[in-house]
């Protein structure tokens, strides 16, 4: 896997690049009038995911002709070389569709096969975070780091919705965590994992994730200090869930999730 600083930071430099043009692209159309359709999932799809996400793919082509690219929308397009870069053009649909500003665009990078990089910008809240192995990750052009909390009674706990922790078999670990921390927020999608990143939350939950979805957290829980792991508590981008945790509550959240009782 290539590990060269000076590279790293050019492709971290290109990928905050295409991800502030293209949350322009979305930032067009952000309450605006525009119609939103359902897809297979029943998840809402509109002009600004398809616009954004061409942007980015025409982009990256442009550039890297030879890398991978994976996105939500357009589905994957093969490349020759050791690069997969893996999109979610608007994370976050249903607040976008609904006027709320906790949507943003995601892109990640995989280097044969590992997450290396990752790039989160929320338009409507001017906020941008980003990180690449070894290099650290920023918000806003300043250090990014997790929170000191150690304790689950001075927690702040985030979940997208509790509810679907329920219907997806994480309902009895999700309650218990609920009953431990100081306090509970649905402050979600991709901004709960970057709250964790920056040290305005301490843990989040989600019991269902895609690829795209997870592809950049990684990096940037990881630089920041923190954790980003599936509920069993894998590091990986392919569990079809994740929790993010600011490190010191990592072994106390995965005991809770695990139900092992003595330590509950």
């Amino acid at each position: 896997m290539a590990t060269d600083t000076n590279e790293l930071n050019q492709l971290l430099d290109f990928a905050v690049d295409i991800a502030r043009e293209a949350g322009a692209i979305t930032w067009r159309h952000y309450q605006g009038s525009f119609v939103a359709e359902r897809k297979a999932d029943n998840s809402f799809v509109t002009i600004a995911d398809r616009e954004a996400e061409a942007y980015l793919r025409t982009r990256i082509a442009e550039a890297f002709p030879d890398d991978s690219i994976l996105g939500e929308e357009e589905g994957e397009q093969s490349g020759s070389s050791n690069h997969r870069w893996i999109l979610d053009p608007i994370d976050g649909t249903y607040s976008f569709v609904h006027g709320v500003p906790l949507y943003g665009v995601l892109i990640g990078l995989e280097l044969e096969g590992e997450p290396v990089l990752g790039v989160v910008n929320l338009p409507a809240l001017g906020e941008l975070v980003y990180a690449a192995r070894g290099l650290g990750c920023f918000w806003n052009g300043e250090p990014a780091h997790v929170s000191s909390t150690m304790s689950l009674d001075q927690a702040l706990l985030l979940s997208t919705d509790f509810g679907v922790c329920e219907q997806y078999g994480f309902g009895p670990a999700a309650e218990a965590l609920q009953r431990q921390v100081h306090a509970r927020r649905t402050w979600g999608d991709a901004y709960g994992h970057v709250l964790v990143a920056t040290g305005r939350a301490d843990i989040m939950l989600d019991p269902v994730m895609k690829v795209w979805d997870c592809a950049p957290l990684l990096p940037i829980l990881e630089e920041a200090g923190g954790t980003f792991t599936d509920w069993n508590g894998t590091r990986t981008i392919h569990g079809g869930n994740a929790i993010s945790t600011n490190g010191l509550l990592f072994d106390r959240v995965m005991d809770t999730v695990s139900h092992k009782p003595d330590r509950l």
